[in-house]
C-alpha cells in the first residue's frame, strides 16, 4: 500500500496553541502507511473574490495544490464565538475558490474541537462541520470529538498526559482510517 498524507489544518496560530498539541499527538501515532502533515494557514491573504479575476497572492496556489495533493483533511479547532477561528474560515474559503475549482472537494474530514472550558467548542465543531457539508467534504460522524478542559490534558513540555484521553484520540484516528478507506 502506497503511503497516504492526511493534512492537518489547525485554527489555533498560538505559539503554544493546545490544537497544536493535538496534532502533535495525533501525528506521533499515525497508523503504518499514512503520513499526518500539518498545512500552515497563517500565510493565507485574507479571500477576496476581486482576486479570482485579477490574480491570486503568491501563497494561494501552493496551499490549494497541497489540498488538492491530500488523501484527507482533519480540521482541529478552538470555538471563537461559537464559530471557528477566522483563519480557519480564512483557509476553507481560499480553497474553494474560485468558485468551481473546489480543492476540498470529495476529501474525507475529522472535525476535532476543543475548549478550555466544558463546551469543548461545540458551537465551533457543528459550524465547521455546515461548510464541509457544502464542500462536498465527507465528514466522520461517530465518534463526534469535543475536548473540554483542553489545559489539564498536557504536561509542561505539551505531551498528552491524560491516559484516557490519548486512548480516546488514537481510537478516533483509527476511527477515521477507516472511513477515509471506504
Amino acid at each position: 500500500m502506497a503511503n497516504k498524507t492526511i493534512g492537518i489544518l489547525i485554527g489555533s496560530l498560538r505559539k503554544e496553541s493546545f490544537n497544536k498539541k493535538i496534532a502533535n499527538f495525533l501525528i506521533a501515532n499515525a497508523p503504518t502507511g499514512y503520513t499526518l502533515e500539518p498545512v500552515e494557514i497563517g500565510q493565507l491573504e485574507i479571500y477576496n473574490q476581486d482576486f479570482d479575476e485579477e490574480g491570486s497572492p503568491a501563497s494561494y496556489q501552493p496551499f490549494r495544490e497541497k489540498i488538492k495533493s491530500l488523501a484527507g483533511v482533519i480540521f482541529i479547532t478552538p470555538e471563537y464565538n461559537r464559530s471557528v477561528p477566522g483563519v480557519l474560515k480564512n483557509a476553507i474559503d481560499v480553497a474553494s475558490r474560485p468558485y468551481g475549482q473546489n480543492a476540498w472537494d470529495g476529501k474525507p474530514a475529522l472535525v476535532i474541537s476543543s475548549s478550555i472550558s466544558n463546551i469543548s467548542g461545540f458551537g465551533a465543531n457543528h459550524h465547521l462541520r455546515q461548510s464541509l457539508v457544502f464542500l462536498n467534504m465527507p465528514t466522520l460522524q461517530q465518534p463526534e470529538v469535543y475536548i473540554p478542559n483542553v489545559q489539564s490534558l498536557f504536561d509542561d513540555a505539551g505531551n498528552l498526559s491524560n491516559a484516557e484521553s490519548a486512548k480516546f484520540l488514537k481510537d478516533v484516528l483509527a476511527a477515521y482510517i477507516d472511513f477515509l478507506e471506504k
